[in-house]
């Protein structure tokens, strides 16, 4: 029972066990749901899904096993939200919807969807053919066709539909998608390590009752250190150039880091570091950081993070002078060296998409440089860094 759906979840790359699958079984033959295909999504995703990144991938499993919503984004092609807003509520008597025509059947309806789909540039609302709201085609929301496909629309209201689209609520937490703030702070906490420190501040519960009920009742109040991250993070920025289409993703990883970790330092550099770093864009030219300064400055239990595309000229990293901006001394190479040396887990995250670093001679220099600690910036990408840094 359910094994095909278990291979399907496979299929998916949902992570999940055979333990999983048997607790499953357990719930059902408790009879928790009963005949109810939403009751059994929801049970089924509670008991075999234990990571919330994994959701989207098990909506999509559940979609093609159940053959519910098979590909969520309509043949690869999207509709704007307000084309499927709520404008009018139509409601048809009895002979009406007698005269409404069914399209055929399902296979022949879905092909119609699709070619509508691919003709369509517009919103529209009402009448008996495009893809829209209010009216009698066979596509749309809070329309009324008696074999009809429902699109985006919240719940069921006339009861005719064969089949049902709903967007898929995890989409954005599929390990696979570049990362949003949300998602960014969910994978820093793996990388925590609480610690409590500085003044007594707050109340310690626990050691509170122990003593009054030591005391007999007479109230001992005990304070203690709030506990913090006590992880320690040096994160290294690359800006300007190859980097502005990043700048987005970037600035999200930054906000998710400030938020994460009490102890959090960070620097900018353009492509390659060399024998100085700045903190302020605006005078990076003016007021600069000698690598030497941090060298000397951050333990080396401090977790590094290096964020850049490290796409640029080879000689950049590998020559002296090889810098676009001024004349290093000593080349690239040989300065992340000093900072890999002095650190003892460093990583490098990388916006670019990984099916072109091959095609960068820098990036594979990159990559041999850390030890081949480069990840996409993606959450699984992230997930792997946390891991080679905790």
């Amino acid at each position: 029972m359910l094994v095909d759906f278990f291979y399907t979840l496979r299929k998916h790359r949902v992570k999940t066990s055979l333990r999983e699958l048997l607790d499953l079984l357990s719930v059902l033959e408790k009879q928790v749901v009963m005949c109810d295909v939403d009751g059994f999504y929801r049970i089924s995703r509670t008991v075999l899904v234990k990571d919330e990144t994994q959701y989207d991938k098990f909506d999509k499993a559940f979609a093609e096993y159940f053959e519910g919503v098979q590909s969520i984004n309509l043949f690869d092609q999207s509709l704007p939200e307000d084309w499927l807003t709520k404008q009018i509520e139509k409601t048809l008597t009895p002979e009406e919807k007698a005269m409404i025509e069914s399209m055929g059947g399902l296979d022949e309806l879905m092909a119609t969807l699709k070619k509508r789909l691919q003709e369509q540039e517009k919103r529209h609302q009402g009448g008996n053919k495009w893809v829209g709201t209010g009216g009698t085609s066979p596509f749309g929301a809070f329309g009324d066709n008696p074999e009809g496909v429902r699109i985006a629309q919240g719940k069921n209201r006339q009861f005719s539909a064969v089949k049902v689209w709903e967007e898929r609520q995890f989409k954005n937490l599929d390990s696979d998608n570049e990362l949003g703030t949300r998602n960014l702070k969910m994978a820093l906490r793996k990388l925590r390590k609480f610690a409590r420190s500085g003044a007594s501040e707050k109340l310690d519960v626990n050691e509170t009752i122990s003593h009054t009920a030591k005391n007999g009742g007479l109230l001992d109040i005990h304070m203690a250190p709030e506990r913090h991250n006590a992880v320690k993070l040096l994160m290294f920025f690359d800006i300007g150039g190859s980097m502005d289409p990043h700048i987005e993703e970037v600035e999200n990883l930054f906000s998710a880091a400030k938020s994460e970790f009490k102890y959090l330092e960070y620097f900018y550099f353009h492509n390659c570091i060399y024998e100085s770093v700045w903190k302020d864009n605006r005078r990076r030219h003016a007021e600069t950081t000698p690598v030497w300064d941090i060298l000397h400055r951050y333990g080396s239990d401090y977790r590094v993070i290096f964020v850049g595309d490290a796409t640029m000229g080879p000689y950049e990293i590998t020559y002296p002078g090889g810098s676009v901006e001024h004349w290093n001394e000593e080349s690239g190479e040989v300065w992340m060296q000093r900072i890999l040396q002095h650190f003892d887990r460093c990583v490098w995250l990388n916006p670019q998409h990984p099916g072109y670093w091959q095609y960068h001679a820098s990036i594979n220099i990159m990559r041999d440089i850390v030890e081949d600690k480069m990840f996409p910036m993606t959450l699984e990408g992230l997930s792997e860094a946390i891991k080679s840094l905790s």
